[in-house]
């Protein structure tokens, strides 16, 4: 009877032992956690503040009937706005015209980065200075970039363009007025192909030169060996480039204000600039706070998505590799 008594006494022991040794474990890395969690703390404070807190009044001030032009009208109306903002067919015009500048800025950037990107992987004399100046357009500040497209590039008199495409019969042509979408588009091209360019080239030179050895020496020709082993390898650095440059261009803002102010009419104004617009032109802050709530909406759901692809393409190659 001792010895049966003794017994479930000592399995007790142990259970209680190992029961403050978790607990101790768990202390000490909740502790640690903390502790690699701890300078972070600021700068998510500080995130928050700026991003989060303007998200939730943007929020409340999407639900008020309010224009700053009558005062003591602001009211509260719940999901009117919205209801309106999809009624409002310029918002409709607005947004195909942010459709068509996104994804024709980022093919034809993407096309001609493709392009400059392999002729760079080239040795050739002057590449140094080649790549220098194909890289230039990236870093200027964008307004400045839309000024010197605006009035040195289309100017209808003293323009560039015109003087380039005059031996052509091409007379002075106003094109920022006759295309403001497409000078626009222009524009950005100019700016994010050699973004574009540099990501592709950093793939070329991350490809195994043996593999394309081999295949030259097993007599396939260029456009094969590009077709097949080259543009392969890019698909990632591709798809990146094109998310990337879409998230950005989203935001379009600077351009389409210094060139064609969004105009004629809505012709060439984006969701930014037709959000700025209907809040500081019109003064109606509920509908464009309904307008900004859609817009991070959508632009957060289709980011997510063609980001998780892109990372499951970079993790898929890597664990194949």
């Amino acid at each position: 009877m001792t010895t049966i008594a003794e017994k479930p006494t000592a399995d007790g022991t142990a259970d209680r032992v190992r029961e403050l040794r978790e607990a101790k474990d768990d202390s000490v890395s909740r502790a640690e956690g903390w502790r690699r969690r701890g300078p972070l703390l600021p700068a998510l404070i500080f995130m928050i503040v700026v991003t989060q807190i303007p998200f939730l009044f943007t929020l409340y001030y999407s639900t008020q009937s309010w224009n700053l032009v009558r005062p003591g009208s602001q009211a509260f109306v719940g999901l009117q706005n919205y209801a309106d903002v999809f009624q409002d067919s310029q918002f409709r015009e607005v947004a195909i015209n942010t459709v068509i500048l996104i994804v024709g800025t980022v093919l034809i950037s993407v096309v001609l980065g493709l392009l400059l990107a392999l002729l760079l992987d080239r040795a050739f004399l002057g590449r140094g200075i080649v790549r220098t100046l194909l890289i230039t357009p990236f870093l200027v500040t964008p307004v400045a970039g839309a000024l010197l497209w605006k009035t040195t590039m289309f100017d209808p008199v003293f323009g560039i363009v015109n003087f380039v495409l005059s031996p052509f019969g091409v007379g002075q042509v106003d094109w920022v007025s006759k295309f403001p979408l497409a000078a626009v588009m222009v524009n950005l091209i100019w700016q994010w192909t050699p973004f574009m360019m540099l990501l592709i080239l950093a793939g070329l030179q991350s490809m195994p030169r043996d593999i394309l050895e081999a295949a030259r020496v097993d007599g396939a020709r260029p456009f094969a060996m590009f077709r097949e082993l080259t543009l392969p390898h890019l698909r990632r650095f591709i798809e990146l480039g094109a998310v990337l440059g879409a998230i950005y261009l989203i935001n379009t803002f600077d351009a389409i204000y210094m060139m064609t102010q969004g105009g004629p009419g809505t012709a060439s104004a984006n969701l930014p600039f037709y959000i700025y617009q209907r809040a500081f032109l019109g003064f109606d802050i509920g509908q464009a706070a309904a307008m900004g709530v859609i817009v991070v909406i959508a632009t957060i759901v289709v980011a997510t998505l063609a980001l998780r692809l892109i990372f499951k393409s970079f993790t898929g190659n890597e664990e194949a590799a």
